[in-house]
């Protein structure tokens, strides 16, 4: 019979060792095969919410203002119809809340599209809808240096979503700081 192996402080670790070994080189192949299909997930999500967010275009121009993705818009003859424009802050209740903006040729929001949110299901995560042009707080439509895009406990015109002030106040913004990029694009 085979003698059994001491409990000893070395072949624990040797033991935990191996095993954390294993696990690592586990992940790191899990990682290998997965991290480019998740990239291409996210890029065609990116892509989606460009052509969900601004006018009918025919050529987009990516470009980086400070920081954020821009896409500017033509039209077949090369006429600027709008742009869309990377926004988010890690002031959400769940955390990090990113969003494309969408503004037409005159800063006109024209739609907006969540690209990421860890937020309440039911309660924050209703920015999806609460802020669209039929919803129950519309920003679509709206040009942020006219309408004051802040909520009314802070002074402004927009209705926070029910028990969600905070993911509010921080999508409204990301919108708000997606114009001003937009007013240095467009220029």
């Amino acid at each position: 019979m085979a003698k059994k192996a001491q409990s000893t402080l070395v072949n624990m670790l040797l033991a935990l060792t191996a095993i954390a070994l294993v696990a690592a080189a586990a992940l790191a192949a899990l990682n290998a095969v997965t991290e480019e299909p998740i990239a291409q997930a996210q890029q065609a999500k990116v892509e989606e919410a460009i052509s969900a967010v601004l006018p009918s275009f025919d050529k987009l121009e990516a470009t980086e203002v400070d920081g954020s993705k821009c896409n500017k818009a033509y039209d077949a003859d090369g006429n600027f119809v709008g742009a869309a424009i990377e926004a988010g802050n890690d002031k959400a209740f769940g955390g990090r809340l990113q969003i494309m903006v969408g503004f037409d040729k005159d800063g006109n929001v024209y739609g907006y599209r969540i690209l990421e949110t860890h937020e309440t299901p039911g309660l924050g995560a209703k920015a999806d809808t609460w802020f669209q042009a039929d919803g129950k707080a519309p920003v679509v439509g709206k040009h942020p240096a006219e309408a004051k895009l802040t909520v009314k406990k802070d002074g402004g015109e927009v209705d926070a979503i029910s028990g969600s002030t905070i993911t509010s106040r921080s999508f409204l913004q990301a919108v708000n700081d997606a114009y001003e990029v937009f007013q240095k694009i467009n220029a």
